[in-house]
């Protein structure tokens, strides 16, 4: 029960987007759902899964063979007909529905534009855009242009979805296999809700699970990241976020203006905030402090 309503609401619906916003929950509704229709149609048929057929004795009959076993069979002009053979279709329409909001919002939202890439950002949506107009571009020249231009669309659509392929790795594409794995997390989430949770260093307060500080410590251990401490924490990770913001604000102000000076007590702990400064020395990579004037910082 748990599974499905995962599937539901992280895979089927991706409600979590929809809180942040509706545009955008519609955009990847169409980005997601297109990509996976189009790739649930194009990969049976490209390896053979599945292929169609006309009857015999009725050419106007196909036949559905999935595996080499025959499913079903429709005639020409009924609704399973036009479903099935312009499924592609309805796919690249959804796509390009998802371009088309996903770059309004890129050309008009003054946070995506300020921290947009174009190899990150962009291209991908240039890459969807032409494998989906090459794709509609097949139907438009069949249908309705006698065939001109087929041979030429044809190869055109090809080298894009080549270029999809390759870019899928590199990109925000790569969600199309990252977002079932982000069922996982939601079952570890789960896990640490119902465990013991731990408790800040500095204030005692609940900020996260044990199992996910002891699993993130030793993470951190295995990417030769060492926040071991020597003070009244063994570990930085044993601190929470409210309080590393509080710590890493007063070492800088008593680093650069010489402030900071007075005794912030902790709540309960009984520990003056001066005697914590020399915790946020492992943060001073970004920051213009050097491990130098940090050390001087000794306990009070």
């Amino acid at each position: 029960m748990y599974l499905g309503r995962l599937l539901f609401d992280h895979f089927a619906t991706q409600r979590f987007i929809g809180r942040r916003s509706h545009l955008r929950w519609v955009m990847h509704l169409c980005l997601s759902w297109g990509g996976m229709l189009a790739f649930a149609v194009t990969l049976p048929l490209v390896f053979g899964w599945i292929h169609f057929a006309t009857r015999a004795d009725n050419l106007q009959v196909y036949q559905v063979f999935v595996l080499g076993v025959k499913v079903r069979e429709f005639a020409l002009g009924t609704l399973s007909a036009f479903l099935v053979f312009n499924a592609l279709n309805f796919s690249a329409v959804l796509v390009l529905v998802g371009i088309a909001l996903s770059l309004h919002r890129r050309l008009t939202e003054p946070g995506a534009l300020a921290l947009q890439q174009f190899g990150n950002d962009v291209l991908p949506l240039l890459i969807l855009f032409a494998v989906a107009a090459s794709g509609l571009g097949l139907t438009v020249s069949a249908r309705w242009l006698h065939g001109h231009g087929f041979a030429f669309i044809a190869l055109t659509h090809a080298a894009t979805v080549t270029a999809l392929l390759l870019y899928l790795p590199f990109g925000k594409l790569f969600h199309i296999f990252q977002r079932p794995t982000q069922l996982g997390v939601a079952f570890y989430n789960q896990a640490a809700q119902a465990g013991p949770q731990a408790q800040c260093g500095r204030c005692h307060e609940s900020f996260a699970s044990q199992m996910q500080v002891a699993d993130l410590k030793q993470v951190l251990v295995e990417l030769a990241f060492d926040y071991r401490l020597d003070g009244p924490v063994d570990h930085y990770q044993d601190i929470c976020p409210p309080c590393r913001r509080k710590l890493l604000a007063l070492n800088q102000a008593r680093t650069l203006h010489g402030v900071g000076g007075q005794e912030d007590r902790g709540r309960g702990s009984g520990v003056g905030m001066s005697s914590w400064l020399p915790l946020v020395s492992i943060f001073t990579g970004p920051w213009p402090l050097t491990p130098g004037p940090l050390a001087a910082f000794s306990p009070d």
